[in-house]
């Protein structure tokens, strides 16, 4: 009988006895995903998993049950594999079957050699998706999870690295390229403990670190790009082979998966002209060099995971229930006591918001609704529920959006700070793009996962000739808050990609990007040390109310909302009245905005059903929000 920590650190000895009492039956395959998704109920179980996000690939035992928080960068062609093969000794003809799922090496014996003719041979398909951290994640996502994962990472300690386990933030100096991190750490590669596979010696372990060091040698080849979206991004980029239902997946998919752990040197010899005749995947030899290049890349630099379970995350804040649709009592329990205190949290986001504004508390209120803010539905091409506020009347000489962003990071999961100028809308690569020499997706920075918080900065903006590329830049900022989709460049057409990324756009006067709401800001107080008034706000928060608006913002955008037959009676016979009384400046799109706000004023204080008091608010919001831009139109005329 296996023991308990066998599921966690060698989980192909788990999949070999499945499959040696169901063999030849096909069911094998079902019960060795049911057996580790009931594992995996276990109280806690998913936080005695180690984490790629957490601990770096060269502290984690070959072979074992790793999960990784990451994003769907790009699906790479179905490859064929060896789902069950036979292996014959040729001394005395005695025939083992083997399973090649979830192994990128097959497994044989010494004496023993695959039989390529055996009628036993069953070949399968697999999909391989790349897959990279959430782009922008946020720092306090990152300790959150890593001190979870760490409290509990005891059952996989029969594998001992020559150094602690430390966080990627820990091992890692500040190098804006993730390939040196990874080249710093392939010297320091350790692969002790025995291989579970016969075909793998001791000795080729030991070469991984040389092997992947040769592999991004200056002299051999560039420096491989892991083509995370975002400049600065650390951690691991992985190929995910995925087996069942990989259709339900698509780019840009947020998953949480759990899989067998491969890191197997000979992924690493890439560019070399023999390939090693035990590898399951005969197609590779078709592959151009760069292609070959990018999809085989060293295992050190980009590990393979072999998922057993794969999820799709509604979202990534480690702070709630990972599944809040499900009827289970825990989570009912969880929304219910949070709601419960809701109130006081909303209050105390609005004063610390109203302070971060420099003291406008309207503004305030308006930011409130555009964090909670998510595209809920589309009718036809019109993504409903997108929220894209222009906080115009910043200070331009204050940095003041930089402190603003500081605050919204801590506030959010997943964030980018996308500084808007004629240099950076020239030069930098803002759309995805094919590349068919090396048969992959080129990110781009706006190859974001759903609910990305986007702070445009448009008051360091001077003027200046935009060329072709910062034109085209441009236009998919536009399309993307217009239309929360990116058209992602294919050569010979472009392919529209939805998204449902949260846009704030900060500028002097009216932004030059589209927006559905422009709220002018009027401070209250200018404080004579932006950096340290800003600052200071975020060290007089507790972590456990800090901990309370994170919590807040990510729960209520996740509610459903309704509205009533009644309320939207009144809704429009409040409206035919305004018509009536201001027939000028009353329109459909007012309408649509004042719903748009009552929805996530509503959802703000918990309800998820329009009341006739929010109703009323939502139009006193508007009202003021409507004055303010007024008056400073006609401060603008005097001026003039």
């Amino acid at each position: 009988m296996p023991c308990v920590g066998d599921w966690l650190n060698s989980p192909l000895s788990i999949v070999q006895g499945i499959f040696a009492q169901n063999v030849p039956n096909s069911d094998w395959e079902k019960k060795v995903t049911e057996y580790f998704k009931e594992k995996l109920k276990e109280n806690n179980a998913t936080n005695w998993v180690p984490s790629l996000n957490d601990v770096p690939v060269h502290y984690l035992k070959p072979n074992s049950l790793v999960k990784f928080r990451c994003m769907v960068q790009d699906m790479f062609d179905p490859e064929f594999y060896m789902g069950v093969y036979e292996t014959v000794d040729p001394n005395t003809n005695a025939r083992v079957l083997h399973f090649g799922k979830y192994r990128d090496v097959a497994e044989c014996g010494p004496q023993q050699e695959i039989d390529l003719n055996s009628s036993q041979t069953v070949t399968s398909e697999r999909q391989t998706f790349y897959c990279v951290p959430v782009p922008g994640e946020s720092a306090w996502v990152k300790e959150i999870s890593f001190f979870a994962s760490q409290a509990r990472v005891s059952p996989s300690t029969s594998y001992t690295p020559s150094r602690h386990k430390r966080s990627y933030e820990e091992d890692e100096d500040m190098d804006l390229h993730p390939s040196k991190q990874k080249e710093q750490h392939m010297g320091n590669s350790c692969c002790s403990g025995s291989d579970i596979h016969g075909c793998v010696e001791p000795k080729r372990l030991e070469t991984e670190a040389s092997a992947g060091h040769h592999v991004i040698s200056p002299n051999c080849s560039p420096p491989l790009d892991l083509n995370f979206p975002l400049p600065g991004e650390k951690g691991p980029a992985c190929l995910v082979k995925v087996y069942e239902s990989w259709e339900s997946f698509k780019v840009n998919d947020v998953l949480e998966v759990f899989g067998v752990l491969s890191v197997d040197p000979v992924l690493s010899i890439v560019n070399s002209e023999e390939r090693d005749s035990s590898t399951l995947d005969p197609m590779e030899c078709m592959d151009t060099a760069e292609e070959q290049r990018v999809h085989s890349p060293p295992a050190s630099l980009v590990p393979r995971i072999h998922v057993i379970l794969a999820q799709k995350l509604q979202h990534i804040n480690p702070l709630l229930p990972a599944c809040l649709n499900e009827e289970e009592s825990k989570t009912c329990e969880f929304v219910s006591n949070f709601m419960s205190e809701l109130s006081p949290v909303r209050a105390e986001l609005l004063g610390f918001l109203t302070h971060a504004l420099l003291g406008d508390s309207l503004a305030a209120e308006y930011l409130i609704l555009h964090l909670i803010s998510t595209v809920y539905a589309r009718r036809d091409v019109l993504p409903l529920g997108k929220f894209t506020v222009n906080l115009s009347g910043c200070p331009r000489n204050s940095a003041f959006t930089e402190h603003l962003y500081r605050l919204i990071q801590q506030l959010v999961p997943a964030s980018y700070h996308l500084r808007m100028s004629i240099e950076s809308m020239n030069h930098s690569r803002f759309i995805p793009h094919k590349d068919y020499t090396a048969n992959r997706l080129v990110s781009g920075l706006l190859q974001l996962a759903s609910n990305t918080s986007l702070v445009i900065d448009e008051t360091q903006l001077e003027q200046g000739q935009l060329d072709t590329a910062g034109v085209h830049n441009v236009t998919a900022l536009g399309n993307l808050i217009t239309w929360q989709k990116v058209d992602y460049d294919f050569n010979y057409h472009r392919m529209e990609f939805p998204c449902n990324i949260n846009v704030l756009i900060t500028s002097e006067g009216r932004s030059l990007l589209p927006s559905d709401c422009q709220v002018h800001l009027q401070p209250q107080i200018i404080p004579p040390n932006m950096e340290e008034y800003m600052s200071s706000l975020l060290t007089a928060v507790l972590p456990s109310v800090l901990n309370k608006f994170r919590i807040y913002l990510s729960l209520l955008r996740l509610l459903d909302y309704s509205i009533s037959d009644e309320v939207t009676k009144a809704v429009e016979e409040d409206f035919v009245e305004m018509r009536k009384n201001d027939p000028e400046s009353v329109t459909a799109d007012d309408l649509h905005k004042m719903l748009l706000v009552a929805r996530f004023l509503s959802l703000s204080a918990g309800q998820t059903t329009l009341s006739r008091e929010r109703w009323l608010r939502a139009k006193q919001l508007e009202a003021l929000r409507k004055a303010r831009l007024q008056q400073q139109q006609c401060v603008n005329g005097n001026e003039l």
